[in-house]
């Protein structure tokens, strides 16, 4: 799947979350910023550390939630 390898998995960070690249940013904090009406920009403009392929990822990543697939393990 594109951009999955992005999202990481991991009991140490947040809670075992499923987070971008390891660093401490839960794909629902992501998709929360997209929901209250960021654009990609706005985000990439505030967060500096987050690319956006991470975005995307991000997006990926709650499709196949809501598309009733199971993921134990992205990348």
């Amino acid at each position: 799947m594109q951009y999955l390898e992005r999202i990481t998995i991991d009991p140490a960070i947040c809670h075992g979350k499923p987070c971008v690249r390891g660093m401490r940013w839960p794909v629902e904090v992501v998709i929360d910023m997209l929901g209250s009406g960021m654009s990609i920009t706005d985000i990439l403009a505030d967060h500096l550390e987050l690319e956006r392929e991470d975005i995307f990822a991000c997006l990926n990543y709650a499709k196949l939630l809501v598309s009733g697939r199971l993921i134990n393990e992205a990348a």
